[in-house]
């Protein structure tokens, strides 16, 4: 019986699932990334908005995409699961943010 998508061994580790998924759906790592980017970027400024009245996206888009390259730096180490593509996107996305974050702030407002 033919399966349109084999199921990974279980046996072999978390990181062999990772991989057989990645190979068998290219995209579900990138939209997993993004899926933490938005969650801590909607989730961190609700929430702050919610306390303060007022919202720092450019903060919130800096501390998203920061967790995001946490979790894709240890994911590198593993051949095939994140594609050198994805990487150079999440290193600009953050450097970005970085860089948005300090022009946004005035002198003695950080």
């Amino acid at each position: 019986m033919a399966y349109l998508y084999e199921i990974p061994n279980a046996t072999e580790g978390i990181d062999a699932i990772l991989v057989d998924t990645s190979t068998a759906v290219p995209s579900f790592i990138p939209l997993f990334l993004l899926f933490v980017f938005l969650m801590v970027l909607i989730g961190g400024s609700t929430s702050q908005k919610r306390r303060t009245g007022y919202s720092d996206f450019a903060m919130w888009s800096v501390i998203a995409s920061i967790s995001t390259l946490m979790i894709t730096l240890p994911l590198t180490l593993i051949a095939g699961i994140i594609q050198i593509e994805v990487l150079i996107v999440v290193i600009a996305v953050t450097l970005m943010s970085g860089l948005w974050f300090f022009m946004s702030k005035s002198r003695g407002e950080f």
